[in-house]
């Protein structure tokens, strides 16, 4: 999983290329009156902030757990991330699009378009250097195999999304600005600046509602990839004391803080002592596997494929013949539960083993 640090460099560089762009571009804009650059100025200003709310919530994130949150503050990236999305969206795009509306209604002619022009030029190299930077750090986490959307859509890390798309925005919008203020200059047609207003202001609402939505699933909690769910599996069933893996969930409380919990069924007549040793062997053996695998529970359990019918079965499986177990956010690698309903077995992925309700 991606760890704090690449993020943290990304975010950083982006800070300093942003602030120095937004002084630039709102120069710029004081010499020319481009809406273009006045958008333009406004969207770095936001990002700036936007790096600042990323480091504030890797901050808070590094909190020790408290007994009202007992398993820490992992999730305070992602929610200061969504924050940077609403801002993205209402900062950015909304007010460019007013803006662009503004210029479109009353358009006036452009003044020092060399020195907006240059000055554009000037924001390209820097946000191409916090570009650059972003996709290095998301190098070092990035499965080679993982499509660039991929790792976006995928990546358990708060920062390196948020900071890939709004470089990515930067470049594009520096681009659109840099050919609306030509266009209205060659041309000395003003409502073309106002038409690269608006044009940057839909592109950052879009960057702004992908970010969110992706975000938002981050909060609400996602299971590990599969490829950490096959290792927890294989680190499982790799202890001579386990029979079958009955059932897991995972959940992601942080980019780098994994929550594991698994129903075993152990081999049978072992002792208190020596189950509690081969549970603290399965915990290691998870813990190697997969490092951000923290906070680990296994429940040793017994298991059937159906609850008895003779009226021998204890009151609280009576009561629950029949009923399925339905799929948590962190289920098996192929998306199934390993737990099912009677006489109903469900493979366990990486065993071929069925599975059933438990007692």
């Amino acid at each position: 999983m991606a760890g704090g640090g690449h993020g943290t460099r990304a975010v950083v560089a982006a800070l300093l290329a942003n602030a120095g762009i937004a002084v630039a571009k709102f120069v710029g804009f004081l010499l020319t009156g481009s809406g273009s650059m006045l958008a333009e100025s406004v969207h770095s200003v936001a990002d700036s902030g936007n790096q600042g709310l990323l480091l504030l919530g890797g901050k808070k994130a590094r909190k020790a757990p408290s007994a009202e949150h007992p398993f820490g503050y992992g999730r305070e990236r992602y929610f200061w991330a969504f924050v940077v999305a609403i801002i993205l969206f209402s900062v950015g795009g909304m007010f460019a699009i007013y803006e662009g509306i503004e210029k479109l209604r009353h358009p006036h002619e452009l003044e020092s378009v060399g020195i907006a022009i240059g000055i554009l030029v000037f924001g390209l190299v820097l946000e191409g250097f916090s570009l650059r930077t972003a996709i290095v750090e998301s190098d070092k986490i990035k499965d080679p195999q993982t499509s660039w959307w991929s790792f976006i859509r995928r990546s358990k890390n708060a920062e390196l999304p948020v900071v890939l798309l709004e470089d990515l925005a930067a470049e594009i919008g520096l681009a659109l600005a840099l050919v609306a203020v030509t266009v209205a200059d060659i041309t000395g047609e003003p409502r073309w600046d106002a038409m690269g207003t608006l044009v940057i202001g839909a592109l950052l609402i879009v960057i702004a509602v992908i970010l969110a939505i992706e975000m938002k699933g981050l909060l609400i909690g996602e299971a590990a990839s599969r490829a950490d769910q096959e290792k927890i599996v294989a680190a499982i069933e790799v202890e001579p004391c386990v029979t079958r893996l009955i059932h897991m969930r995972t959940q992601h409380i942080g980019p780098d803080e994994l929550l594991v919990g698994a129903k075993i069924e152990l081999v049978p007549d072992l002792s208190v002592v020596e189950a509690s040793e081969a549970v603290n062997r399965i915990e290691a053996s998870v813990r190697r596997s997969v490092p951000s695998a923290r906070m680990l529970y296994f429940e040793p359990d017994v298991f059937r494929t159906q609850v008895p019918s003779d009226g021998s079965a204890p009151a609280h499986l009576a009561g629950s013949a029949g009923a399925h177990d339905e799929p948590g956010a962190g289920g098996q690698p192929d998306g199934s539960s390993a737990e099912a309903g009677d006489g109903e077995p469900v493979p366990t992925p990486g065993t071929g083993a069925p599975s059933g309700e438990t007692s």
